[in-house]
C-alpha cells in the first residue's frame, strides 16, 4: 500500500500540496487504467476503492459511481469490491477518431461527505482494421518521353487503426519499369510515389496492370490491396514546373467561404496546347479536401468554399496537380499544407457533476452545494477558463485543480430573506475577445418556525354607509408569514375589551381562514358612528406565533331621515293658522319655519321652498332661514291665503316635508313671536336636538359679532369722512350706505378704505349675526381678482355654495348660487356687469347680484352688499 501511495505522489507532483484541497470536495490524484478496445462486458479495469484509499464496506452506503452520462455508458463500478469494469465494448476509433492517443478522463463521486476522485482510462488500440484504398482501381496516365527517375504520386490507402497499427509499408508487384518509392510526411503518414526507372516504348507496350499493396504493422499484419493501371501516352517533351516544390499557408479557422487562400503558378515552355496548364486536385485527393477548398483550373486560385475547424482538423496537406494540353499531355505535381489558426469560437462548457437541490438555513458556511467542471475545445489562451458568480450571494467558488471547483457558503443562510437562490455560474475564456457560457444552479433552503405573522398594516380604517345588508363584506384583514409549510398557516380570531359596552361581535363576523369581515347586520348612523375591534392572526408553527391589528369602523350616513319642522307647530294634515295685520308693507315677517333633519352634512343642509299659493307673488320664502315674508303691500280685503313651504334637505336624492300656512288678516294680530311655552316643553326626543341648536345658533352669533366688529374697527381707521385718494390725483368720499336701484337696504355693508400703497390682502364680503364666510381673497395677479369661497376655493366657472343664507342678506330676495370668476376690467361675462362712475375719480364698478366691487387701478377700494 505505501508503494501504491508513493507512485501515486509521483504521479501527481505536487501532492502534497493539493491535499489541502481536500477539504473542497475534491480528491487529488491522476490514475491511468489501460484497457484494450473492444473488451467485453465485465472486463476488469482497475480497482479503484484500492487506488483512492477507500473502504469498501462503506461504498454501497457513500453510493460510489461514475460521473457522467456518457461514461456511465462505457463504465460501472462494483460497489463490493471497488472494481472498475467495463460495461459495453469501446470501439476506439469511434471515440477518438485517428487521433494517436485515446485518453478518456473518469470522475468518481462519493456522498457523506461529498467527494470527487478523478482517473484517466487509456483505450489501447487493437489491430482490427486492414489497410483500405479508396478505390479498387488506381488509373496513371504517363508519356513515354518521359524521362526515368520521375516520380508519379499515388493514392494512398486509409487504416482506422494508429500507432503501430497503422500503415507501415507499400509493395508493388515486380516489374521490368517501375518501381515504388514511399514518401513520409510530417504526420508520419506514408504516401506512396510510383518511380519510373526505364525508358517507356508506347509501341511496345502501351499499358501495364500492376498490383499495389498496403501493409500495416499491426501483430498478426493486415493489409490491403488496389489494382495500378498505368496508360503510356505519345510524346510531350517538356511537362509543366511549379515555382516550388511545396508550399505552406496558414489561414484563420473563422475564414469566410470564397476567401483566396493562395494563387499558384506553373510555367510550359511547350508552345500552343502544349503550353496550356490546368491546374487540379491529385487523384488521391480526399473528398474532405475537394469540399473545402476549391482550385480554378485556369488561374490555379485555391479558395475555400466550405467552413473550417481549427477543433476538428488543424491542418491540410495535399497535392496539386499541373497539366499541360500536349499530346501526351505531361504533368508535374507540387505539395501543398493549409495550416489552420486557433481563433476563440467556441464557449466554454459548465459541468456540473453533483449538487444538493436543498440545503438548510443553519448549514455552516464551507458547505459544498455542488460541484463543477468546465471544459473549452479552443486551444492556447483560447481555452484557459475562469469561473465566477455574483458577488452579492452567500456563495464562493473554490478552485482544486485546473478547470475543477467547488461551490460552497459563504456566510450565514436565511430563509426567510431568501426561501431560493437561482445561483448564475458564469464561465469565461482568456480569448479575445472572451466568450462565456452560464448555467444556473437552483437551491433551496429549508424553513424553521422564526417569524410571527404580520399584518399590511398596524391598523385599518373601513368606512361602511349605513342601512347595509348583513351579509356586506367590510374588509379583509390579510396577514402574511415568511414561513412555510404549517409555519405559515394562519388563523384568525377576534378580540374585544372586556370592558366595553358595544360587542363587535354583535355587529360583525370574522372568517378564521380567509379574514374576511361580514356584517351580522345592517349599521344605523344616528345610533352607532363608530366601532373598533381588534383582531389576531396566529401561524400553527410550534410554538404557535401570533400578532394583532386594530379595526377602527366609520359609519357613513346616508339620507334616510326626511326634515321634521320644530315650527309652527301642526298636526299632520291639518293647517296652521297665521294672522297678519291689514295693510302691511313689503318685507313683513309673517313667520318663521324652522325644520331639522337628523342626518348630517349635507343631507342636513334644508331649504324652504314656497310650493302652492293663491297668488305666489304676494309672499316670498327665504330659501335657507325659512323666514315667510311678505313681497309686496297687502291689501287690506286679501282673503285667507293657503301656504305650501316644502321643506326639502340636501342629499341624493333628496327628501322632503311640508307644513301648510292658512294666513288671514286680524285686526289684533301682533309681530310673530316664537311659543315660548311650546318651546319650554319639548316633547320627548327633542329636548337634546333643541339644545344642540341653540348652543349652535348662539356660537355662531358670537363668532359673527367678532368677526363683524374687527372689520368694522379696520375700516374707521381710514378717514372719517370716507375719502379716498386714487392714483389718479383724484379723490372721493365713499358713502357708508349705496341702496341699488329699485332694492330695499342692507342690512350689512362692509367698507374697505386703502389708500394707493396698500395692495388689498383680503376682502370679506359678508354678513351680520349669521356669520358668513369670506368669499373674496387677495389676487394672485395684479390685475385680477377670484370670487372664492373659504376655505377652499372652487376653480372658475365652478358653482360655490354660500356659507350664508343669501336671503338674509337680500331681504327674500332669490339668487342664483355663486359663480367663481376671474374679474378682469372691461370684461363682461356670466354674472359680471361692468358698472359706470365718472371717469374723474378714476373708479371702476365690479358689481354681481349680490355685491358690488369698487375698483381703483390695482386695488379693491370698497365693497358694498
Amino acid at each position: 500500500m505505501l508503494r501504491k501511495v508513493r507512485s501515486w505522489v509521483e504521479i501527481c507532483p505536487g501532492a502534497a500540496l493539493l491535499f489541502l484541497f481536500c477539504h473542497l470536495g475534491y480528491v487529488c490524484g491522476q490514475i491511468r487504467y489501460p484497457v484494450p478496445e473492444e473488451s467485453q462486458e465485465g472486463t476488469f479495469v482497475g480497482n479503484v476503492a484500492q487506488d483512492f484509499l477507500l473502504d469498501t464496506e462503506s461504498l454501497s452506503a457513500r453510493r460510489l459511481q461514475v460521473a457522467g452520462e456518457v461514461n456511465q455508458r462505457h463504465f460501472r463500478v462494483d460497489l463490493d469490491s471497488g472494481a472498475l469494469l467495463i460495461k459495453n465494448p469501446i470501439d476506439r476509433e469511434a471515440l477518438c477518431g485517428l487521433s494517436a492517443s485515446c485518453i478518456v478522463p473518469l470522475e468518481f463521486v462519493t456522498e457523506g461527505p461529498l467527494e470527487m476522485y478523478r482517473a484517466e482510462v487509456e483505450i489501447v488500440d487493437v489491430n482490427d482494421h486492414a489497410p483500405r484504398f479508396p478505390r479498387q482501381q488506381l488509373d496513371l496516365e504517363i508519356g513515354e518521353a518521359a524521362p526515368p527517375g520521375q516520380r508519379f504520386p499515388l493514392e494512398k490507402a486509409q487504416d482506422a487503426d494508429v500507432g503501430s497499427n497503422s500503415i507501415s509499408s507499400y509493395r508493388l508487384s515486380s516489374n521490368e519499369h517501375f518501381a515504388l518509392d514511399v514518401k513520409k510526411r510530417s504526420d508520419g503518414s506514408l504516401v506512396p510515389e510510383l518511380l519510373l526507372e526505364k525508358p517507356l516504348d508506347r509501341e511496345k507496350q502501351s499499358d501495364y496492370r500492376l498490383v499495389l499493396t498496403a501493409v500495416d504493422g499491426g501483430n498478426p499484419p493486415r493489409s490491403g490491396t488496389a489494382e495500378l493501371r498505368v496508360s503510356v501516352l505519345d510524346v510531350n517533351d517538356n511537362a509543366p514546373a511549379f515555382q516550388q516544390s511545396s508550399y505552406r499557408i496558414s489561414v484563420l479557422e473563422s475564414a469566410p467561404a470564397g476567401m483566396l487562400l493562395i494563387q499558384l503558378n506553373a510555367s510550359d515552355p511547350d508552345l500552343g496546347p502544349s503550353g496550356n496548364v490546368t491546374f487540379s486536385f491529385s487523384g488521391h485527393t480526399p473528398d474532405r479536401v475537394r469540399n473545402l477548398f476549391s482550385l480554378h483550373p485556369t488561374t490555379g486560385k485555391l479558395t475555400l468554399q466550405g467552413p473550417l475547424d481549427f477543433e476538428n482538423e488543424n491542418y491540410y496537406e495535399f497535392d496539386v496537380r499541373a497539366r499541360d494540353g500536349g499530346s501526351p499531355a505531361m504533368e508535374q505535381h507540387c505539395s501543398l499544407r493549409v495550416d489552420l489558426l486557433d481563433v476563440n469560437d467556441n464557449a466554454p462548457h459548465i459541468t456540473v457533476t453533483s449538487e444538493l437541490g436543498t440545503l438548510p438555513e443553519s448549514a455552516e458556511p464551507g458547505t459544498v452545494v455542488a460541484l463543477i467542471s468546465v471544459q473549452d475545445p479552443d486551444s492556447g489562451s483560447n481555452g484557459d477558463v475562469s469561473l465566477r458568480i455574483p458577488d452579492h450571494l452567500p456563495f464562493a467558488l473554490k478552485s482544486a485543480f485546473r478547470n475543477q471547483f467547488s461551490l460552497v457558503t459563504a456566510g450565514p443562510l436565511d430563509r426567510e430573506a431568501k426561501s431560493s437562490y437561482d445561483i448564475m455560474v458564469t464561465a469565461s475564456d482568456a480569448g479575445n475577445p472572451p466568450l462565456s457560457t452560464q448555467r444556473t444552479i437552483f437551491l433551496n433552503i429549508s424553513d424553521v418556525n422564526d417569524n410571527p405573522p404580520s399584518f399590511f398594516q398596524r391598523s385599518h380604517e373601513v368606512f361602511v354607509p349605513e342601512n347595509n345588508r348583513p351579509g356586506d363584506l367590510l374588509c379583509s384583514l390579510a396577514a402574511s408569514d415568511p414561513d412555510s409549510g404549517l409555519n405559515a398557516l394562519i388563523s384568525y380570531s377576534l378580540l374585544e375589551p372586556r370592558n366595553r359596552d358595544v360587542s363587535a361581535s354583535s355587529f360583525i363576523s370574522l372568517n378564521p381562514q380567509t379574514g374576511a369581515v361580514h356584517a351580522t347586520r345592517s349599521f344605523d348612523y344616528e345610533q352607532t358612528q363608530t366601532l373598533q375591534f381588534e383582531v389576531q392572526a396566529r401561524d400553527r408553527g410550534n410554538p404557535p406565533l401570533s400578532s394583532t391589528v386594530t379595526v377602527r369602523l366609520f359609519v357613513l350616513d346616508l339620507n334616510d331621515n326626511a326634515p321634521a319642522v320644530l315650527r309652527p307647530r301642526a298636526r299632520p294634515g291639518s293647517l296652521c293658522p297665521q294672522a297678519l295685520p291689514p295693510s302691511v308693507g313689503a318685507g313683513h315677517l309673517v313667520t318663521k319655519v324652522t325644520a331639522v333633519d337628523l342626518d348630517s352634512g349635507y343631507n342636513a343642509w334644508v331649504s324652504y321652498q314656497l310650493l302652492e299659493a293663491p297668488d305666489p307673488s304676494l309672499f316670498a320664502v327665504s330659501r335657507y332661514a325659512g323666514e315667510v315674508r311678505t313681497a309686496v303691500p297687502i291689501p287690506a280685503d286679501l282673503p285667507p291665503q293657503k301656504l305650501v313651504i316644502v321643506v326639502k334637505d340636501s342629499g341624493t336624492p333628496p327628501l322632503s316635508t311640508s307644513v301648510t300656512l292658512l294666513v288671514s288678516l286680524e285686526e289684533d294680530a301682533h309681530p310673530v313671536v316664537p311659543d315660548l311655552r311650546e318651546s319650554s316643553a319639548p316633547r320627548e326626543g327633542e329636548s337634546r336636538l333643541t339644545l344642540y341648536l341653540a348652543v349652535s345658533l348662539v356660537a355662531i352669533c358670537f363668532v359673527s359679532f367678532g368677526s363683524f366688529v374687527a372689520l368694522l374697527s379696520k375700516c374707521l381707521r381710514g378717514a372719517a369722512c370716507g375719502v379716498t385718494c386714487f392714483p389718479a390725483g383724484t379723490c372721493a368720499c365713499l358713502t357708508r350706505s349705496r341702496r341699488r336701484e329699485g332694492l330695499p337696504p342692507s342690512n350689512g355693508i362692509l367698507r374697505i378704505q386703502l389708500g394707493s400703497d396698500d395692495p388689498i390682502k383680503f376682502v370679506d364680503v359678508g354678513g351680520h349675526s349669521h356669520g358668513c364666510t369670506p368669499l373674496a381673497s387677495a389676487p394672485t395677479r395684479s390685475d385680477s381678482f377670484m370670487m372664492v369661497k373659504s376655505p377652499s376655493a372652487p376653480m372658475a366657472g365652478e358653482p360655490v355654495r354660500p356659507s350664508c343664507p343669501p336671503s338674509d342678506l337680500l331681504y327674500g330676495l332669490e339668487v342664483r348660487p355663486l359663480q367663481a370668476q376671474p374679474m378682469f376690467e372691461g370684461y363682461s361675462g356670466p354674472g359680471i356687469w361692468p358698472g359706470y362712475v365718472p371717469e374723474r375719480i378714476g373708479l371702476s364698478v365690479r358689481a354681481r347680484s349680490d355685491v358690488i366691487i369698487f375698483v381703483s387701478g390695482n386695488y379693491v377700494v370698497d365693497a358694498v352688499l
